[in-house]
């Protein structure tokens, strides 16, 4: 990936919207599947299905255990994952910047 063009994985809605989520915690904090459902008011198929396409990359890391008798299934961003949004946030921003037309060039 270079700086000129955005993370593929990443620039989906749904998976950014997870990123930006994930990356908002402290390192190694993870965050549980329901929680981060009702965050991103997604469905069960379609988090996990992008979880899934996040993990892949290696982006993020699923931890599935047990509380109690319930399953539980906790999701954490991986140092790759946090570099890759880092990356994805300078992509963003430099398209932001080139969109900000300079004082001067409107002035006659």
């Amino acid at each position: 990936m270079t700086m000129n063009a955005p993370d593929e994985i990443i620039h989906q809605t749904t998976r950014l919207r997870i990123m930006a989520t994930l990356n908002a915690l402290p390192v190694a904090e993870p965050i549980e599947f329901t929680r981060l459902r009702g965050i991103l008011n997604a469905t069960d198929g379609n988090l996990g299905t992008h979880i899934g396409t996040l993990e892949a990359a290696g982006y993020v890391h699923v931890d599935k255990d047990f509380a109690g008798r319930k399953p539980r299934t906790r999701i954490t961003v991986t140092g790759k994952g946090r570099k890759a949004f880092e990356h994805h946030v300078v992509y963003l921003r430099g398209l932001l910047d080139d969109a900000v037309i300079p004082e001067t060039a409107t002035k006659p």
